[in-house]
């Protein structure tokens, strides 16, 4: 099934529209059928596909991150550096699941929840996606308010020329233009590097962070957990599953040129975690064995850590380095809402048009700036526990979002020829299991007070049980089909050349052509006792959230 250049919301592009699609990817035209042979003509290629893996990740080390990463390494040194190691499969996979979905389908993933699952969930994933991403912008502001400070800049002018940055940058009407900015607030994150330089924290102790987990004593272990479920949310947030399949919807990637963007997922990937570590790792160079260890406060503390420690060179460098974070992860955040509302809504939204060719999207987008950027400067705003509770939050709605994901990765209507293999399904099951059973031992901690290590142990063992029994039925229930199906990852090396062609021509029909999702008994069980858990653990996190704000 082939289908015709859509935009985001189905309608078909004038011929304007295309030579815009045209000019976003550069070498690239959405008629370009021509072989890639040369090494030259690849990278090319890859330097026009460029973008969407690349600003998502790097979107993710935003200003919660930096606090998240900083405060693990001020109170916990680098003993949780091994978190990073345990992600890296987690990001690619998720994805590469929906980067596969966008040039596939050509749908948005708000709009394919909506569809195949009806108007419950969709409304619930997007409601839920625009509570949490609009907290989320709150940190990027709150970031930007203390790296000025900081940087002995005025807080109101600072928030203000940000937010007009943000949203001039994205207003231009041209899809070229915003990437362009974009990408040069990427290769801001890049400060990291001579940030760990100068820091010089100790290697060995880096390099067995990486390789030795370990649960770090001398606190209690409710706040570990939280620590590292908020890691989790962090670095694989849910915002992300919105804005990569949009954002490679609104590039015009199609599927013969995923093993590309795979690519620029895979760089994404590994500036992330570089920067990830370098912040968690400098940091806990700078405090360990100072007064400042184990007591942390926000980021700006974290960068006056750095100075007094390694230069004032380095405090300027980390301060720098948290306004570039806030802003990519403000445009990130915020394009994703706008995006995931435009998806369920039916409005025009893409980076291709101009305001007012689409003014509800812009219009949504702008009012998520100007917002966040509002409370922020609201004297006595509670800002300490948007930057920890939302954090928490994402890792907590990390396992529904994962779900709506794997399901729709195995809709044969809508991914055909492209749905996952069996080992994809198997790894993603565990990650859910994992995923869940972090939240269970927060909310464990939080319910019991004085649960033990050993109680903690014991359902961690439980659930990594749980995850082997859900690995070994899907591989053994995908055995007999997977070779056929020649889906991602688990493709036969017998595949013919024609056999690829047609595969890589492969589009979802129309939504308004494809049957129904079929919903067993079984699968709204499952989806009962997934609303439950969601009810749970958010309240837990609350709770935990108001007793750490509290000292009770």
């Amino acid at each position: 099934m082939t289908s015709a250049t859509h935009d985001l919301h189905g309608a078909a592009l004038d011929s304007a529209h295309v030579g815009d699609i045209r000019g976003a990817l550069g070498t690239i035209s959405v008629d370009d059928t021509a072989a890639r042979r040369s090494a030259s003509a690849k990278i090319k290629t890859l330097l026009a596909i460029v973008g969407p893996g690349l600003i998502v990740m790097v979107g993710d080390n935003d200003a919660g991150a930096f606090s998240t990463y900083g405060q693990a390494g001020q109170n916990y040194g680098t003993h949780l550096l091994w978190t990073f190691v345990l992600l890296i499969p987690v990001l690619y996979v998720n994805q590469e699941m929906v980067l596969r979905l966008g040039a596939v389908s050509g749908v948005g993933h708000a709009r394919l929840i909506l569809e195949r699952f009806g108007r419950f969930w969709g409304a619930f994933s997007v409601i839920d996606l625009f509570l949490l991403n609009a907290l989320t912008i709150i940190t990027e502001f709150i970031g930007i308010t203390l790296a000025a400070g900081y940087l002995g800049l005025p807080k109101v002018a600072a928030v203000l020329l940000a937010a007009l940055v943000i949203v001039a940058s994205a207003m231009t009407g041209s899809f070229r233009r915003f990437e362009r900015i974009a990408m040069a607030f990427c290769a801001g994150s890049l400060l990291l590097i001579p940030l760990y330089v100068l820091s010089h924290p100790p290697a060995g102790q880096v390099a067995a962070g990486f390789v030795s987990p370990s649960m770090p004593g001398g606190g209690q272990l409710g706040t570990v957990m939280l620590l590292i479920i908020g890691i989790v949310g962090t670095t694989v947030a849910p915002w992300q599953l919105f804005f990569q399949q949009s954002y490679v919807i609104d590039k015009r990637i199609t599927p013969r040129f995923i093993p590309y963007e795979k690519a620029d997922l895979v760089i994404g990937i590994g500036v992330v975690i570089v920067g990830g570590a370098a912040v968690m790792a400098s940091v806990a160079a700078a405090f360990a064995g100072t007064r400042g260890a184990g007591n942390f406060t926000d980021a700006a503390g974290l960068a006056s850590g750095i100075a007094a420690y390694a230069g004032k060179a380095a405090g300027a460098l980390f301060a720098v380095a948290l306004l570039d974070a806030a802003m990519i992860g403000a445009f990130a955040v915020s394009l994703s809402t706008a995006y995931a509302l435009g998806d369920v809504l039916g409005l025009k939204h893409s980076l291709h048009r101009g305001v007012r060719q689409a003014k509800g999207f812009y219009v949504m987008y702008g009012a998520l700036i100007a917002g966040a950027a509002t409370i922020v400067l609201i004297p006595g705003s509670p800002l300490g526990l948007f930057t920890e509770g939302v954090q928490v939050l994402a890792g907590v709605l990390l396992p529904s979002a994962t779900v709506f994901l794997l399901l729709l990765c195995n809709d044969k209507a809508v991914l055909g020829p492209w749905v996952n293999g069996r080992f994809t399904n198997a790894f993603t099951g565990a990650v859910i299991a994992l995923l869940i059973m972090l939240s269970l031992i927060l909310i464990a901690s939080v319910t019991f007070p004085h649960i033990t290590t050993r109680q903690i142990l014991m359902i961690m063992t439980g659930f990594a049980g749980l995850a082997a029994v859900v690995v070994i039925a899907i591989l053994a229930r995908g055995s007999g089909t997977a070779a056929a199906r020649g889906a991602s990852g688990d493709e036969p090396a017998e595949l013919t050349q024609a056999g690829k062609a047609s595969k890589e021509n492969w589009r979802m029909p129309a939504l308004t052509m494809l049957a129904p999702t079929p919903m067993s008994r079984a699968r709204r069980i499952g989806m009962a006792g997934m609303w439950v858990y969601l009810a749970i653990a958010m309240g837990a996190v609350v709770l935990r959230i108001v007793e750490a704000a509290t000292g009770h």
